[in-house]
């Protein structure tokens, strides 16, 4: 069983930052990449930012330049550094990861950029 808990997410000002966490625990034997993603209301869930184990990353466009992805391989945990906040990037943040050959998801942490 592998469980992804996320914490970090709240209300901001726009402009503001924040910083995501994501630790994943239980049978862990082999953790591939590990990635956030988001779902605002009413749209599909999109790809924000995804880090691989040898630290290879990808980040949506609209992202670059102003999120940082980054994982602690010994604790198993991946975190998104947010900065300059706009409104368009509230949404429910999701965290994925590879482990052997299944995808795991996180609960989601709720992101509000409002002033």
């Amino acid at each position: 069983q592998v469980q992804l808990v996320e914490s970090g997410g709240g209300l901001v000002q726009p402009g503001g930052s924040l910083r995501l966490s994501c630790a994943a625990s239980g049978s862990i034997r082999r953790l591939y990449a590990m990635g956030w993603y988001r779902q605002a209301p009413e749209l599909q869930r999109e790809l924000v930012a995804t880090m691989t184990n040898g630290g290879s990353t990808n980040y949506a466009d609209s992202v670059k330049g102003r999120f940082t992805i980054s994982r602690d391989n010994a604790k198993n945990t991946v975190y998104l550094q947010m900065n300059s906040l706009k409104p368009e990037d509230t949404a429910v943040y999701y965290c994925n990861a590879e482990i052997g050959w299944s995808t795991f998801w996180g609960q989601g942490t709720q992101v509000t950029v409002s002033s």
